[in-house]
């Protein structure tokens, strides 16, 4: 059953909407159920409504849901994606538009890293590639073209910036690709410079439903302004009080950007909370009053009040660890709850050193959030490179990637003869490794090398017509030889079982992903779209992360570690004035938790050889002190927590030593 607003706020479709939605909420249900209103009330055919996540795991989250709600046609026909891979889907639509081939290439970040490099000079600092690469991606989550990146740079260095992202768009134009930055900044300027195009999409996306809208950036804000039109058919569902991401150009500002925009806005607030304590709801609410808001709401809950809020006052890093372990431990004895259960989150992953020992020490299994994705291993990327270049023979970012890959003598200058020669031609490069005018100026063994690779390719391209994804990719690493390659490379035979151990993970997922038919061309084109959360497996075992991490997810119990003034809210947001940030990354904190939370902070730490003395942290202060307990409160109870902890750490050397 729907609440008197959720329900308010799926019925509302003649005008263009806001939604204020609380944390635990509902608002993907709201989202999931106007969906089908739409549909089934007001028979929008579902290939006309598009939802838009920010992640693949929350677009694929949401499918499952609309197919659980409309019939199976109905419910594949709805456009549920983020939002690159709508820009991906325009893109690949209107390519001659954007002055691209029809199979151009999506560079990922370490691919796109490697272009820019090699723009500086050999002797520019690490430092320097990553400042150029946050300018350019700034500009981009800006609208800005090279040309007007240019325009606007007032000092010598921002001309420079400039005159560098103009050749970066010029390298990726000769490969044929964009970087993930252009899958929104190219849509954005063909449908804001030609009005034509701009009616068309709005007709073919008629109704628009965004979600997590208040970590729009302001290229993405644009994007939503030109499909949805003046007419304004669309939801926009979001919380500033969660808006903690403007680190990556997220703008809290566009939800009063709408109001301004479409002056027949309404604003629903979804205020009743399905998830927290009434206690832990009351610190919440409590702690982000602090801040201004465009549109203030007071969340309430019809759950139980719940116990107060722990807070542990420890003296270092490392008894914060144990304590936080040894409650996770009780809790779970208490509670009889599973270890997925249970969160610790903290503001940096730096923090996760101590508590994994701990954790460890305590035989609490746990699930490091944060961690190399699964899909950045070099020999993953590697896999995914060869089968990216089977299903888009024209992807010259994969070629490059593999086409020394296992050796095959091939340098930096014979590919840059190759590639100049390809530009001329106007011929992607596995097509100009088999030209004869293409290859006529590099030497005959290179020459040969090139040809005998871009046979390979064909090969296992004719082959992969007819081959599941798991076969082909089996294929592939014994027909290139890259297995043997890999068995090769020095490190000790642990490193060389986990590199092997990663390519049979990658066959068995997918495997397990073409149960509908799925073909290795096809899966790897949908690979270049993943990120790091999508593949966050952690079974039965506490979560480790941080907050910017646990947004969206909810536990029955949360620690939060490192609550110290200079940690969370953190030293640098503090020097520049971005207090209520922190404070709205502390509120996603609490309000992961269901059922408990716990406050831990250290009263001293170690800092370039110096012990240093800490302070709690601020935002302590700023929760209701009846709801709080703190260290020394309950002396009698603090006493056998303590003596459980010691009898269950006697239990467990016990067990460990066979006694």
């Amino acid at each position: 059953m729907l609440n008197a607003q959720q329900r308010l706020a799926v019925e509302t479709c003649d005008a263009p909407l806001l939604v204020l939605a609380g944390a635990g909420s509902g608002k993907t249900r709201v989202i999931v159920e106007k969906i089908a209103h739409l549909a089934q009330r007001r028979g929008l055919a579902p290939g006309r409504i598009a939802a838009i996540t920010f992640t693949n795991k929350a677009a694929r989250e949401m499918r499952e849901r609309v197919a659980r709600r409309l019939p199976r046609d109905a419910a594949e026909a709805v456009q549920i994606s983020t939002f690159h891979a709508l820009g991906l889907r325009f893109l690949q639509r209107e390519h001659a538009r954007a002055g691209m081939r029809r199979n151009f290439s999506v560079l990922d970040a370490e691919d796109s890293a490697a272009l820019l490099k090699d723009l500086l000079p050999r002797n520019a600092r690490p430092q320097d590639l990553q400042t150029l690469r946050a300018a350019i991606g700034h500009a981009k989550n800006l609208g800005l073209d090279p040309q007007a990146t240019a325009a606007a740079a007032e000092t010598a260095r921002e001309q420079e910036t400039a005159a560098h992202y103009a050749a970066y768009q010029q390298r990726l134009r000769a490969y044929n690709a964009v970087d993930f930055d252009d899958l929104i900044r190219l849509p954005l300027a063909l449908l804001e410079a030609d009005a034509g195009l701009a009616a068309a999409w709005r007709e073919r996306l008629h109704y628009l439903l965004v979600d997590e809208y208040q970590d729009t950036n302001g290229a993405q804000y644009r994007l939503l302004r030109a499909l949805a039109g003046p007419r304004g058919a669309f939801t926009c569902v979001g919380d500033d009080d969660q808006s903690i991401y403007a680190w990556r150009g997220a703008r809290p500002e566009n939800l009063a950007e709408l109001s301004r925009d479409y002056p027949a806005l309404r604003v629903i607030k979804l205020e009743q909370n399905y998830r927290c304590s009434a206690r832990i709801l009351r610190c919440a609410n409590a702690l982000i009053a602090r801040n201004p808001h465009a549109h203030p709401k007071t969340l309430w809950s019809a759950a139980s009040e719940g116990p107060p809020l722990r807070v542990l006052a420890c003296r270092d890093a490392a008894h914060e660890a144990a304590r936080i372990a040894a409650l996770l431990d009780r809790a779970r004895e208490r509670e009889g709850a599973g270890w997925g259960d249970y969160a610790v989150l903290y503001r940096g992953n730096h923090q996760a050193r101590e508590l994994e020992k701990a954790l460890r020490l305590a035989r609490v299994p746990y699930h490091l959030s944060g961690a190399l994705s699964f899909l950045d291993r070099a020999e993953v990327k590697d896999a995914l490179a060869y089968l990216r270049l089977i299903a888009n023979p024209e992807d010259d970012a994969a070629f490059l990637r593999i086409v020394n890959l296992p050796r095959r003598d091939l340098g930096a200058t014979t590919l840059e003869k190759l590639g100049h020669a390809a530009q001329a031609r106007q011929l992607p490069l596995l097509a100009a490794a088999l030209d004869s005018a293409c290859i006529a100026a590099l030497a005959r063994r290179q020459a040969q090398a090139l040809g005998d690779f871009a046979m390979l390719i064909q090969r296992l391209r004719a082959r992969a017509e007819q081959m599941p994804a798991a076969a082909l990719l089996d294929t592939v690493l014994e027909a290139s030889g890259y297995r043997m390659h890999l068995a090769a490379q020095p490190g000790d035979a642990a490193t060389r079982a986990r590199r092997e151990g990663n390519l049979r993970e990658l066959g068995e997922w997918f495997a397990a992903m073409q149960r509908g038919g799925l073909r290795g061309g096809d899966l790897a084109q949908q690979l270049m779209l993943l990120g790091h959360t999508d593949r966050d497996e952690p079974g039965d075992a506490v979560r480790l992360m941080t907050l910017h991490a646990a947004k969206g997810l909810e536990f029955r119990g949360v620690c939060i570690a490192g609550c110290e003034d200079g940690t969370l809210p953190h030293e640098g947001a503090l020097d520049e004035n971005r207090l209520e940030e922190e404070r709205r990354l502390f509120y996603v904190g609490l309000t992961r938790a269901r059922e408990w939370l716990a406050l831990s902070y250290s009263g001293h730490a170690r800092r370039f050889g110096e012990t240093v003395a800490l302070r709690p942290s601020r935002f302590l202060d700023e929760l209701p002190a009846a709801d709080l307990a703190r260290d020394g409160d309950d002396p009698a109870a603090e006493a056998e927590a303590r003596r459980e902890t010691a009898l269950q750490h006697l239990d467990r050397l016990r067990t460990q030593l066979g006694g």
